[in-house]
């Protein structure tokens, strides 16, 4: 069999017609390929009408991917035609080659294709250390102008569309992602969240029927405004976590609960006689009550005050306040003196806390301010330091955290570890109002689960009535204000889960690019990195 060569053209060239090669010369690091141009003329860019008249022409050198480790540079011959219209403001016009190059390019169209695609992928720096491997070097700013100057992509009116929002800046600067949900592909990228960006940009799309989106206002009126045609769907995973914080908060209200009923603690014997709160051994202390004895025996020898005063070196009013005295214990002063704070009232509250287990400071001052208290950490840290670090704790299992409590609540009871079904079913034994909480949590997953949106007004209903669980009763009472969407969203199939994954997605790309995650620059790459 004769074996067939292909030829420098065709291994280059294939998809490109009317370019014929005239050689090809091979270095140690460069293959250049001369080639001309064959076709009899091209259409004038200005006016669009067809020359054959050759003004001159003129070598054009783009590089081309790299080929058995050697950089390719073309040295093309193209030409310049004479229009042929005489009104065109256009004189002359240089030919191009469709799939070869384009006007000012100095790469040819497949380099350019690969650079693109790398930059999509990775961006800047670590975009342009790929294409050193690549053997094709491009500084990092390069591949982001190529990024810039790709045109938007083609899309049509979505059915279904998907509304978030992102974070340009984290706890600043947001933005609205949009997604068409049957295809799972980002249509548009907005700069900001507001409501009347949301219904300016729905307006422009009559075509679409639901809408995906969470609770938020902005959205909830954006999508109002924009397209009052279409349904709205509430998220359902978004509905499911804020039950769940709503959940946290009932299981930390009746926190006191979690722990079994402490042993009560035998009667405190009665203080001897004589006992004295003073410190023994402190220098203070010892010193005082020297100096209360030697004055007291002193006057009872039958001296005067101003005597005793002159011999001990001692002022007269210190006199009169040690004679005054009947016992040392009476002359606490300063930092032996038991001043009225305002943290006396909550001190009992702290203990308590402190023998449930709970050894933070700075949570026991959020306590106790969400009770009025008016002060600062610093009185709380130094009671807990001083005080109740020296006190023993109860002795016996730490009891769950409300966020553990929680989580066995919100967890289907066939999925829960027998060890944590016993710890549940030990929380709930001592508190029917967690009891009850875990009924409701229940029968919401089951019509979230089962989309039973029918069932939701008798499960407000119920869930209002519930006085002891506040965060439950303002969860159902909140849901009354999007009911509509909620209800959809526990009927329908329809959720945002994809428009999650895009918002992570963006996360990623805003690490990749760093400083230069600009809005712009950012929309293109979450539109056209497919």
């Amino acid at each position: 069999m004769d074996e067939v060569v292909p030829q420098p053209d065709e291994l280059l060239f294939s998809s490109v017609e009317g370019v014929l090669v005239e050689s090809v010369e091979v270095t140690d690091t460069v293959v250049r390929v001369e080639a001309r141009t064959t076709v009899g003329g091209a259409a004038c860019p200005g006016c669009g009408c067809w020359s054959g008249r050759i003004h001159g022409s003129y070598l054009r050198s783009p590089r081309d991917l790299p080929t058995a480790g050697k950089s390719v540079v073309v040295s093309l011959r193209v030409r310049r035609f004479v229009c042929a219209e005489d009104v065109c403001p256009r004189k002359t016009f240089a030919e191009q080659v469709p799939g070869l190059t384009r006007r000012f390019g100095r790469r040819t169209e497949r380099l350019r294709s690969t650079l693109v695609a790398v930059a999509l992928a990775l961006a800047g720096r670590a975009g342009a250390r790929m294409t050193d491997v690549f053997q094709i070097p491009v500084s990092r700013n390069t591949l982001l102008r190529l990024i810039a100057s790709l045109p938007d992509p083609a899309t049509t009116t979505p059915r279904v569309v998907g509304v978030d929002e992102y974070a340009q800046r984290k706890g600043r600067i947001y933005g609205t992602v949009l997604v068409d949900v049957e295809t799972r592909r980002p249509i548009d990228l907005l700069p900001d969240r507001e409501a009347d960006t949301l219904a300016a940009w729905l307006a422009e799309r009559p075509g679409i029927e639901i809408i995906c989106r969470d609770r938020a206002p902005f959205f909830s009126e954006g999508a109002t405004r924009g397209a009052p045609q279409a349904l709205q769907v509430a998220d359902r995973w978004h509905l499911w976590h804020n039950l769940g914080e709503a959940a946290e908060k009932c299981v930390y209200r009746h926190r006191g609960c979690l722990r079994p009923t402490p042993v009560q603690p035998e009667e405190p014997q009665a203080e001897p006689a004589g006992w004295s709160p003073w410190p023994t051994g402190h220098r203070f202390a010892e010193r005082t009550r020297a100096k209360h004895a030697t004055i007291h025996a002193l006057l009872a020898a039958g001296h005067s005050k101003r005597s005793v005063a002159r011999q001990l070196g001692m002022t007269l009013n210190t006199i009169l306040r040690f004679s005054r005295a009947t016992t040392p214990e009476e002359m606490f002063t300063g930092q032996w003196q038991s001043r009225a704070t305002r943290l006396d009232d909550y001190k009992p509250y702290l203990d308590q806390r402190w023998q449930e287990g709970c050894t933070n400071a700075w949570k026991l001052w959020e306590e106790i301010k969400e009770q009025g208290y008016p002060r600062g950490y610093a009185s709380v840290r130094d009671y807990v330091s001083r005080t109740l670090r020296g006190k023993p704790q109860p002795v016996g299992p730490r009891p769950p955290s409300a966020r553990a409590v929680t989580r066995w609540i919100l967890t289907h009871p066939d999925a829960l570890p027998e060890r944590d079904r016993i710890q549940l079913k030990a929380a709930l034994a001592n508190c029917p109002e967690l009891t009850a909480l875990a009924e409701h949590v229940r029968s919401f997953g089951h019509m979230l689960t089962h989309l039973h949106g029918d069932r939701l007004p008798d499960w407000i209903e119920a869930a209002s009535t519930t006085t002891e669980l506040p965060g439950l009763r303002h969860f159902a009472q909140h849901l009354l204000r999007d009911l509509d969407a909620v209800t959809a969203g526990l009927t329908l199939p329809w959720n945002s889960g994809v428009v999650e994954g895009h918002v992570n997605r963006i996360k990623m790309l805003k690490r990749q690019m760093f400083g230069r995650a600009g809005f712009e620059l950012l929309r293109k790459r979450v539109l056209l990195a497919q």
